[in-house]
Formats: C-alpha cells, sequence, structure tokens
C-alpha cells in the first residue's frame, strides 16, 4: 500500500497577519497545532514543514518536529511542498522522526493555518486518491454550512461528475439551478491536496492556463492540461486562520477545550 508524507508549506509573511504560522498564544505556535492534528491521520507516515524562514524552522525544531528550508519566492504552496519532496535527503533536512524510507507514492498538502484539520479528512483524500488510479491528486469538498453564503466569491465551488472527478472549481455559484435550488446544491472547495509524487514534481514545471489565471485557482491548471482530480465528498467544519481575530477565536475555543478535557 502506497505511503503517505504530508508537507506542510509554511510562510512568515502574511498580509492579514505577519508571522501567523508562530502565533503562540495557547503555549505553542500555530504550526505546531497543525503538526500535532496532521501526525494523527492514521495513513500519514511522516510530517514535513516547508518553511521559508529560519524562525519557522527553528520553532519547528524545538517541539521536536521535522523542517526543511525552501526558497522564498514561491507562487504557490503547491510549489514550495514540490521543492521540499524534490529535495527531501539534501543537507537543509532535519533528521527524520521516523525509519520509514524518504521517498512516497502520496503526497499530502496540508495549510500551515488550519489547527483545527480533522485527521478523517486527511486520510479521506488519501483514500479517493487510491481508489481514482486515473487521477494525479485528490482533495475535497463539503456541503455548505448554514451560516455560509455560496454565491460568497472568496469559497470556491466545485462540481463533481459521477465517477467522482472534479469537472470544475470556481469563484462564481455553479452549478446554476435553473430547474429549482434543490436540482443541484453546490459544494465548496475544501484546499487540502494529495498528490501522486512523480506528478507533483511534474506540476511544477506545468505552464500557467488561461482558466487558472482567470480564477486565481491553481487546481484548474491540473485540469486545462488534461489531468483528472478525484474529489471526496465530506461535512467539514474546519476553517484556516486569516487573521489576528480569527486566531483570537481559535485561542478561545482551544482555552476552552482544554477546561473541558478528562
Amino acid at each position: 500500500m502506497p505511503s503517505a508524507i504530508a508537507v506542510i508549506p509554511a510562510r512568515y509573511a502574511s498580509v492579514r497577519f505577519p508571522g501567523k504560522v508562530l502565533a503562540d498564544r495557547t503555549g505553542s505556535p500555530l504550526i505546531q497545532h497543525v503538526y500535532d492534528r496532521v501526525r494523527q491521520a492514521g495513513l500519514v507516515d511522516r510530517v514535513i514543514v516547508a518553511a521559508d524562514d529560519q524562525r519557522i524552522i527553528d520553532a519547528v525544531h524545538r517541539f521536536g518536529g521535522e523542517a526543511v528550508m525552501t526558497r522564498p519566492d514561491h507562487p504557490n504552496g503547491t510549489s514550495r511542498v514540490a521543492e521540499a519532496i524534490a529535495g527531501l535527503g539534501a543537507s537543509q533536512a532535519s533528521p527524520p522522526q521516523t525509519d520509514k524510507p524518504q521517498a512516497s507514492s502520496l503526497i499530502v498538502n496540508v495549510q500551515a493555518d488550519e489547527p483545527d484539520i480533522e485527521p478523517d479528512s486527511i486520510d479521506l483524500a488519501i483514500h479517493a486518491l487510491r481508489d481514482h488510479p486515473r487521477c494525479v491528486m485528490a482533495t475535497l469538498a463539503s456541503p455548505f454550512g448554514p451560516d455560509e453564503d455560496p454565491a460568497d466569491p472568496n469559497i470556491v465551488k466545485v462540481v463533481i461528475d459521477s465517477a467522482g472527478c472534479a469537472m470544475y472549481f470556481s469563484r462564481a455559484l455553479i452549478p446554476h439551478c435553473r430547474a429549482g435550488p434543490d436540482a443541484g446544491r453546490p459544494l465548496k472547495h475544501v484546499g487540502m491536496y494529495v498528490y501522486r509524487r512523480e506528478f507533483l514534481l511534474k506540476y511544477a514545471t506545468l505552464p500557467p492556463t488561461p482558466l487558472d489565471q482567470a480564477e486565481q485557482l491553481e487546481q484548474l491548471r491540473v485540469i486545462e492540461h488534461g489531468y483528472n482530480i478525484a474529489v471526496a465528498v465530506t461535512n467539514v467544519s474546519f476553517h484556516g486562520i486569516d487573521t489576528p481575530e480569527q486566531y483570537e477565536a481559535f485561542v478561545q475555543r482551544y482555552r476552552e477545550s482544554q477546561q473541558t478535557a478528562p
């Protein structure tokens, strides 16, 4: 059975919340919360942080995690993950915390600002790629929550074919339900990816495409180049942290959970 390595691309710079991955009002840096959640996924053999700043590397090493330095000029997280995977075993990598082989068939890309990510969702995405041999990558989709607006362009939507593969991603409301609201309920895209290792390394060489540039959605580049993306549908409640206010809400949730823990 193919093994899976999870890579967490972590940038220090953030327009709305600089240094957020090192915010530590819970007593641990945000990146540690993400790292610990990913380690709970049953199908992940190894977790690596791909950073662009020595401060992140040092923080990961302090809590016993594995980290690798990557270039600061990557256009997106996928490109950073590809560099980290291509360079496994290089001198920049800290000693691995496992005796598993460094090469892996499946690579999981988990965002560094999702401390509430559900380990079961990671496993579900890995299963989706294993179950779709003609697909080069997999991702997640979820029904919209009652407080979410499907027309919000900040929430990416996805439509899926009968085989469980993505037909299109858009910031627009898709599908357009001309036959009525119950004819085709929209699904929101959850930005976590699993790649076949050989495709991930190839992805970094694919030129941008018109729809990718129009929607500013890198997954469209994959579809436009003729590749298939498997999509697993599940109820997802976790969200990324983009602002100091969202981080404060996480801190409050975390403290409450610690008080109620047995």
